[in-house]
Formats: C-alpha cells, sequence, structure tokens
C-alpha cells in the first residue's frame, strides 16, 4: 500500500470513528462515580490531571481526557496510575468499572485492604509495590476473564482464601508480602497457570497442587513448604526452590534439589523477564518514565494528513478522538513493554547470581491473642483486640450516660478510646456457648470486620475476655434516619438529602450483595439502623450481625421480640418461608425506606386507623395513581420536585415491594436510582436558570437543638 493510500484509508478511519462518537452517550455513570470514589479514596490528588469530583454539572472522565483513564466509547477500559506517588485507599466501588480490561496501579503508596469488589472483567491487575493488607480476594472467583494478577511487594498477611477455582490466570505474582499457612486447594485447577512468584512469604505444608500446572516459572524460595517433591517440576524451565523444609528420598534421581542451601547450580537459564510478574522484583523507574504510548514517526504523518482532509469537523471532536487514540494505542504499547521494556540480559554461560531484593514492607505483628476462647479459633485479621479493661474505662463503665440505644442485640455505648477517637461498643449478652457457637460468632467478626464502605458503619475491633463479647464500632453519630424524619425537633429533610440518604443505603446494600460469595443479608435494614454522621451521609450499621441472633441470652431475645413488632413494617411477606431470599428481603425493606422518604410516615404506626398502620399496605395501591400519589408526599417536601420526579421515584419504590419473584437485585435499584438523581439535577439545574427567587430544592436540614448547630450547604445531589 503506497503512502498516499494509507493516508486516504486512516482518513475514512478517523471520518468513520468520529460519526460512530457523534451517537455515543457520555462515560457511563457508574463508572464515572466509582473514579470520583477512587479520586475522592486517593484524596484528591494533584498529580491525577483533569480528575475532579461531580459538583454541580459532573466529571466526564471520557470527554475530558482525565489521566491515566483510557476509553472505548462511552466505557473506561483501562486505568493506569503506575508510579504517581498516590497515597491512600483505593475505594469501594471498583467492581463498577465493568468494561475495565487494565488496571495498573503498582508503584504508589496505597494502604488498607484490596476492595472485595474488584473490575469483574479485568483481565490484567496490577498492584505491585504498595502496602496494601487485605488477602482474601473474594471478587476472584467472579472474574473469569483475568489473565495475569501481580500483587507483590505487600503487607498481604494471613492464608490464602479456596477462590481459585475455574480461573483462567495465566500469570500470578504474591511474592514479598507475609503470606501464610498451606496453599489452598484450588491452587491445583489453574490448568492455564504458566508463571506463578511466591517467593518471601512464610507459605507452609505441601505444593502437591502444583503438580499438574503447565508451569514454565516458579518461584517458592524463602518460604516453610515441606513434603516431597513432585517428579514433574524436573521439567518446569526456570524454577526457584531453596530456603524451605523439602524432604527427597535418599534414591530420588536422576536429579538431586538443593534444599536447605543455596545451590551452585539450578535448572534456570535466566530469570523470568515478563513485565508483570517476578521481574517485579527489578524496578526500572527511569525506563517506565521513557516509555511512550504515542503513535510512531510515519504513523504521525499519516494522522496530520488524515486530519487536515477533515479540518473544521474534526476540532470539534479532537478532545474526544485524543482519548480514543489513546485507549487504541493502550494495548499495542503493553505489548512492547512486555518484550522490551522489562527485558533483563543474562549470560547463560555462568551461574545466576542472588538477587539484591528490597525487603518486604516492615509489619506489625497482631497475632497476639487474649481471649478465652479455645486455640482453634481464628480470630478477625482486620479487626483490633481490646481488653475488657479499656473498654470499662472508655465507657466509664458502661454506665448510663453513655448509652446510646437499647437494640436487638443489646446496649450500645459511647466510648472515648485511649487514642482520643470515639467509638460505639455494642455490649452482647451471650448464652453459654459451645466450641461450635463460638466459631461461628468468630466467623461472623471474620465477616463484618472486612466490611469497607463509606455507607456502613466500620467495625474497629472487639473483646471476648471473662464472659464479654464487645464489639467496637467508629462512632458515627447517635442521629438515626428515625429520629431525623419522625422527631418533631427537627424540621424536615429537603427532597435532595432525602435522595442523598436513598441512594447511599441502596449502595452499601449493593456492596453486601455483590461483593462476597456468599452474598451477605443486612437482614434487619430499618430507619433507626440507618445513622446521619455531621453531613447527613447515611451509614448502616449492624452489616454482618444477623446470625448472632440465635445466640444470645434470653433477655436480650425478650428485648429482641419487643423491637421486632415496631418494626414488622419492614418484613417482607415472605420472611420465614422455606428458599426465601435475604438479599430479595433487604430490597424489599429498602422499598419501604424509599416510602419512608417520600411520604413522612413510619412504616408502622399503631396510632393511626387499622387500614393505615403497615405504610406498604396503605400506600402500594396509590403508588401508580397521579392524584393519590400527589396526596401521600410528605407535606415537609410538597412543590419542591415535580411530578414526573415523583412517577419515577414511585415506580421504583413498586419494584422493590412486588413479590419477591419478581423483586430485582439491588443493583438495578441504584441503576435507578442514579438515573432519577440526574433527572431530579437537571429539572433543578433548569428551574434555577429560569428563576430569581430562591431554590425550593435548596431547603436545607438543620436541628432546633443546639448540639447540631450547622447544616450541610450544598443543594444538589452528586452522583
Amino acid at each position: 500500500m503506497t503512502t498516499k493510500q494509507q493516508s486516504r484509508y486512516l482518513a475514512a478511519i478517523i471520518f468513520t470513528v468520529m460519526l460512530v462518537t457523534l451517537a455515543e452517550s457520555y462515560t457511563d455513570p457508574l463508572e464515572v462515580s466509582a473514579l470520583e470514589d477512587l479520586y475522592k479514596s486517593l484524596n484528591n490528588p494533584q498529580q491525577l490531571r483533569g480528575w475532579r469530583m461531580g459538583g454541580g454539572g459532573g466529571g466526564d472522565p471520557c470527554v475530558e481526557a482525565w489521566m491515566g483513564v483510557y476509553c472505548s466509547g462511552s466505557s473506561i477500559v483501562a486505568l493506569q496510575l503506575r508510579g504517581l506517588s498516590l497515597w491512600g485507599s483505593l475505594g469501594n466501588q471498583l467492581h463498577h468499572l465493568r468494561h475495565l480490561k487494565n488496571m495498573d496501579v503498582s508503584f504508589n503508596n496505597l494502604q488498607g485492604d484490596i476492595p472485595f469488589g474488584l473490575p469483574p472483567n479485568a483481565t490484567h491487575i496490577n498492584m505491585a509495590y504498595n502496602n496494601l493488607t487485605q488477602s482474601l480476594l473474594f471478587s476472584l472467583p467472579l472474574m473469569t476473564s483475568l489473565v495475569s494478577l501481580n500483587l507483590s511487594h505487600n503487607s498481604l498477611s494471613g492464608p490464602l482464601a479456596n477462590v481459585f477455582s475455574g480461573l483462567q490466570i495465566k500469570e500470578m505474582d504474591l511474592s514479598f508480602n507475609n503470606l501464610t499457612g498451606d496453599l489452598p486447594s484450588s491452587f491445583g485447577t489453574l490448568m492455564n497457570l504458566n508463571s506463578l512468584y511466591l517467593q518471601h512469604n512464610r507459605f507452609t505444608g505441601s505444593i502437591i497442587y502444583l503438580a499438574d500446572l503447565p508451569l514454565t516459572d516458579l518461584n517458592i524460595e524463602d518460604n516453610q513448604f515441606s513434603g516431597i517433591f513432585p517428579t514433574s517440576f524436573q521439567s518446569i524451565p526456570h524454577l526457584w526452590i531453596w530456603g524451605n523444609k523439602f524432604h527427597v528420598e535418599p534414591n530420588y534421581k536422576p536429579w538431586k534439589f538443593p534444599l536447605d542451601v543455596i545451590p551452585m547450580i539450578q535448572n534456570a537459564r535466566g530469570y523470568p523477564t515478563t513485565q508483570s510478574s517476578a521481574i517485579m522484583d527489578f524496578p526500572r523507574p527511569q525506563k517506565v518514565r521513557k516509555k511512550k504510548k504515542g503513535l510512531g514517526a510515519g504513523a504521525t504523518v499519516l494522522l496530520v494528513g488524515g486530519l487536515a482532509l477533515l479540518g473544521t469537523f474534526f476540532a470539534v471532536f479532537a478532545v474526544r478522538m485524543s482519548h480514543h487514540r489513546r485507549s487504541q494505542n493502550l494495548a499495542a504499547s503493553q505489548r512492547s513493554s512486555n518484550s522490551t521494556a522489562y527485558s533483563l540480559p543474562v549470560s547463560t554461560d555462568r551461574v545466576p547470581q542472588l538477587r539484591h531484593l528490597p525487603p518486604p514492607p516492615d509489619r506489625t505483628d497482631k497475632t497476639a491473642r487474649r481471649s478465652s476462647f479455645s486455640a482453634t479459633c481464628q480470630y478477625p485479621a482486620y479487626a483490633k483486640i481490646f481488653s475488657a479493661a479499656e473498654l470499662e474505662l472508655a465507657t466509664n463503665s458502661f454506665s448510663e450516660e453513655n448509652l446510646l440505644e437499647e437494640g436487638h442485640l443489646g446496649s450500645v455505648y459511647r466510648a472515648k478510646l485511649p487514642d482520643g477517637q470515639l467509638a460505639a461498643v455494642r455490649n452482647i449478652p451471650m448464652s453459654s456457648l459451645s466450641l461450635h457457637e463460638e466459631e461461628n460468632f468468630t466467623e461472623v467478626l471474620q465477616t463484618a470486620s472486612k466490611l469497607r464502605h463509606p455507607n456502613i458503619v466500620t467495625l474497629l475491633g472487639f473483646c471476648i475476655e471473662k464472659g464479654k463479647h464487645l464489639l467496637v464500632y467508629e462512632y458515627a453519630g447517635d442521629l438515626s434516619l428515625y429520629n431525623a424524619m419522625h422527631d418533631e425537633v427537627y424540621k424536615p429533610l429537603s427532597w435532595g438529602f432525602r435522595l442523598h440518604i436513598a441512594i447511599g443505603v441502596a449502595r452499601a446494600l449493593d456492596y453486601l450483595h455483590s461483593s462476597f460469595s456468599p452474598p451477605i443479608a443486612h437482614s434487619d435494614l430499618k430507619a433507626t439502623n440507618i445513622l446521619l454522621d455531621e453531613e447527613l451521609t447515611p451509614r448502616i450499621a449492624d452489616c454482618g450481625l444477623a446470625s448472632l441472633r440465635p445466640l444470645t441470652s434470653n433477655s436480650v431475645k425478650l428485648r429482641a421480640s419487643e423491637i421486632a413488632i415496631q418494626n414488622t413494617g419492614y418484613i417482607a411477606p415472605e420472611h420465614g418461608q422455606p428458599g426465601s431470599s435475604g438479599t430479595k428481603s433487604d430490597t424489599y425493606a429498602l422499598g419501604v425506606l424509599l416510602l419512608e422518604l417520600l411520604t413522612g410516615r413510619k412504616a408502622f404506626d399503631s396510632s393511626r386507623p387499622q387500614g393505615e398502620q403497615l405504610l406498604v399496605k396503605w400506600a402500594s395501591s396509590r403508588l401508580h395513581d397521579k392524584r393519590s400519589l400527589e396526596q401521600m408526599i410528605d407535606q415537609g417536601i410538597v412543590g419542591t420536585f415535580s411530578s414526573r420526579v415523583a412517577s419515577h421515584y414511585a415506580f421504583i419504590i413498586s419494584l422493590c415491594i412486588q413479590a419477591e419473584e419478581f423483586r430485582p437485585e439491588v443493583s438495578e435499584i441504584v441503576e435507578a436510582l442514579t438515573g432519577l438523581i440526574q433527572k431530579h439535577n437537571k429539572e433543578a439545574a433548569s428551574s434555577v436558570a429560569d428563576k430569581t427567587e430562591v431554590d425550593p430544592f435548596s431547603k436545607s436540614f438543620y436541628s432546633t437543638r443546639t448540639r447540631f448547630p450547622s447544616s450541610p450547604t450544598f443543594t444538589h445531589i452528586s452522583n
């Protein structure tokens, strides 16, 4: 093909892509929300040029070409944030990046847990060289497209969960962490695995699960593996094995394995040379900075010629096309870097020398145990262990003045921890527990301690000592949604705040239902269990604790039965029936909460006439009638939003409270509420543009109590 023909061909391609671009929508709102959550979790770093929070008009990563974000159409397909000195965590919404294929956040200062919900369709994940701490990757079974996973040089600890079944992964690097325990049996199902790096951990037990894998690179040095070597390991081209406790029979031939000392020779011709695997042991920052993602010189000439043919037309879409070209070049850049940027020249004439690698990050030993539980019980790795004396002091001996509530699991007290941090301590009176029940209790703690979401109250620690069972939560305030809605000392919540609360609660439930396997059902969602902080951000309490109710003492069970009568309005019709779904019951309870926010009525109100006591029963027949719908809206928000928004909101409620078999997943409710909020914001913005008087949407929430002296100042809801 001649240069002239190439120029015409490229111009035609550009013209076609631009026409397609015209029909494309803006970036998927859920994906935008995920990046905004990531940006906030990274403490709004200045080095991420172009990134911003939504604000009034919202940001658009694909249109605005945010740094490190690569798109295909309106979908985010890659996130390249390598070596930017980012500090903070990865947030809790990465699972919304459903089109993301490649994510590289290596060589930063990321801390905290690895998100339980990772991009479900990703093929390459690189989080190496950070200080991440969580190792139980429960979202892995859902990531059936994953090819490469690199978590090396972090602070991962504890055993690996048995979550690797069915994966198509080819490269996995878990080296230079503090992982312990035996290898999970699901390792034996990784029949596409070519490269595995486990060096510099504390793994124990046998490596038999690796015997039948098609490995070409295997590094298991400096662990505590033991047992017999599989004979198949003799055929692995690149093998590192020393620093373990293997046993080999005297007549094990034809190859003698070096076991207890560093070998003089080995069957490795050279060190691995793939960018995403053990080569991370040889960081080359200078080469990373020099790596280019642009077009070559010849392609640039053709591109300029093609652009000249389109003139002004291209100028209008320059931003979008620039970003589109970047996403096209990303795959080519990665393929090139795999073979050149990190290749190591190794002479086959000499014995490979030991590598001088950086030590693993410093770690604090958190294995101390101080409880009455048996040694077989495994304590949560993500929560602090408090002593009974510490919590006695923090709560002033659980004094009445520090009592926050008496709930279905026991009393909750305000506490001031030794470091000055405020906390809420739940005292759960327990019956005498069997060993099996003790194990169930610790399993609940394991789950609850790992929940990390901006709309869920975080479990900080626990105490199991001298017959006491105490859970220590972050202090999220003592204002519940029930108080804010139904206590007369508070003025009505604006419609904007009600939507803000609705979407927050829905996102928290979506996190519980979709980020864990099996899903976590809250099973006690109600207005009194939703706390509102100083900015009226909703925080769901008691997540993951539903299964503890049978273990409580008789006095607590009696109190719980009294509370249950008041909460009948949230209970789904199928509750207690065989085969009913806890997550679908959560969806029903969410619908009841949405009704409360719309009507200002309680879920169950015994003071009303018989036919109006149950809110759902009274409201369900009125949701689809325009006149009846207008009459049931809370008087405190009447006239602050359009009938279109009200009808849309009523439709979402009807989805939640319909029969169980037709009830959608909470993820669909989140999407529906997101669309509703966008519609609300557009109407609010139009109202501001057309009127000079004060916008009714700006009506803010405040209290007549002096302990709530101020209120949030925003008027619209960001997605």
